[in-house]
């Protein structure tokens, strides 16, 4: 206690004599600004001037963009921050160089520029949006941020890059072009909430981040929409995937996830690939017009899959295993749009189980060739012999209590940043 009194103290006078400093908008003035700032300054600089970069801030001070341009003029990083509690609001950041070993970025807060606060600006055709490279509990809010379209998508950097960097907060960011929106390596205690994501190879890609969460976000038109891979704890909740090209959600070795009331809609190919995933739950989601609703493959185990809706999706559900595996939890089930079903009861179950695959899906699975022979009579045959004696059915999903009435998760909406 007495440490933390002394060092209070000790920072009063730094912050009692903070300034507000106003830029000009000439050559090296906001350089000589920031090698003259004292910590707590505030450097304002002049409405929609032109700044040169790139600069580096190592005390603790606020720039006001005031829609100012900074144009880092090909080379480095356009804004570097070592110092911690640094605050960056209402920049337009501009000319990244096109190296770095790929992390040349327009804001980069490197692993000593903890509490950084990234917010209300726009970081328009530099490699890297803004690069999280090891800072602690920063918070990167209400930005634009827009990609290079000069490459290939694999060959530009991701929007938001994040490295090391536990307790950060990335909220309401507009993310446009570029490779991932968000792209997580190595990290934990992370919140992603309320983003857009747009145009993208991946909206977030997640790789060994645990402990963290992605709410409320939207994901359109990107080749992919949620890859949460190798992390733990994370919960996926609320968000809405529409017309992502490949997947709108893919879990590969990811483990103990909550995935509650999310939407995934109109997905090229799966709405949902789980690979090798253990142990989570999902409940509330709604997956609809998809090739396929759900692939669920490589052993995945001891995972409890009720309360969902599969709607129109060609395939509801690609499972290929030998064993019975029960998508229901507590006498709850899914709802599925394809079955005929009666609730002579009316508690909103329906009175017959559901079995989403029969062993002719299995062959077709395994030998594409067999399609040729769906319209023949023996085919016609072994599906209803099926339907009408389950104990044939060589295993798979079955949904012991499905629902009558899907779930309506609330979609989010986006209103677009001033």
């Amino acid at each position: 206690m007495l440490r933390s009194l002394s060092l209070i103290v000790f920072m009063l006078p730094a912050l009692a004599g903070a300034e507000q400093v106003a830029v000009p908008p000439e050559a090296g003035a906001l350089l000589m600004a920031i090698e003259n700032a004292q910590a707590g300054d505030t450097l304002r600089l002049s409405n929609d001037a032109l700044y040169e970069g790139s600069i580096e801030i190592s005390i603790p001070l606020t720039i006001i963009g005031n829609g100012a341009t900074i144009d880092g003029q090909g080379t480095g990083s356009v804004i570097t921050v070592i110092a911690q509690d640094v605050t960056l609001r209402n920049l337009t950041v501009i000319g990244s160089g096109s190296g770095g070993n790929g992390l040349d970025a327009g804001i980069t807060l490197s692993k000593t520029a903890h509490g950084a606060v990234v917010e209300g600006n726009r970081v328009l055709g530099n490699l890297v949006g803004i690069d999280v490279h090891g800072a602690q509990n920063a918070l990167v809010a209400r930005n634009v941020i827009e990609g290079r379209q000069d490459r290939r998508m694999n060959d530009r950097g991701n929007g938001i890059y994040v490295w090391n960097a536990p307790g950060l907060r990335v909220i309401g960011n507009d993310v446009r072009y570029g490779r991932d929106g968000v792209f997580v390596n190595t990290s934990r205690d992370n919140q992603f909430i309320g983003n857009r994501f747009r145009d993208l190879r991946f909206a977030i890609h997640y790789m060994y981040a645990n402990d963290s969460v992605v709410a409320d976000n939207i994901s359109e038109r990107n080749h992919l929409g949620y890859a949460i891979m190798y992390s733990d704890n994370v919960r996926i909740e609320g968000n809405l995937s529409l017309n992502d090209r490949d997947h709108g959600l893919m879990m590969n070795y990811t483990n103990k996830g909550q995935v509650l009331n999310n939407i995934i809609r109109n997905g090229g190919e799966k709405c949902v690939f789980i690979y090798n995933s253990h142990r989570n739950t999902l409940s509330g989601n709604v997956f609809e017009g998809c090739q396929i609703g759900i692939h669920f493959t490589a052993g995945s185990e001891r995972n409890d899959i009720f309360g969902n809706a599969f709607i129109g999706n060609r395939t509801q559900v690609k499972y290929v295993g030998s064993r019975w595996v029960e998508w229901s939890f507590d006498g709850i089930g899914n709802y599925w749009s394809d079955q005929s079903a009666f609730d002579l009861d009316g508690d909103g179950i329906a009175d017959s189980a559901y079995r989403p695959n029969d062993i002719m899906d299995q062959i077709l699975w395994s030998q594409p060739a067999a399609k040729a022979l769906l319209g023949s009579p023996a085919v016609q045959l072994i599906r209803w012999s099926q339907s009408s004696f389950p104990a044939l059915l060589p295993g798979g999903v079955i949904d012991r209590f499905p629902l009558m009435q899907p779930p309506t998760p609330e979609t989010p909406v986006w209103e677009d940043l001033p």
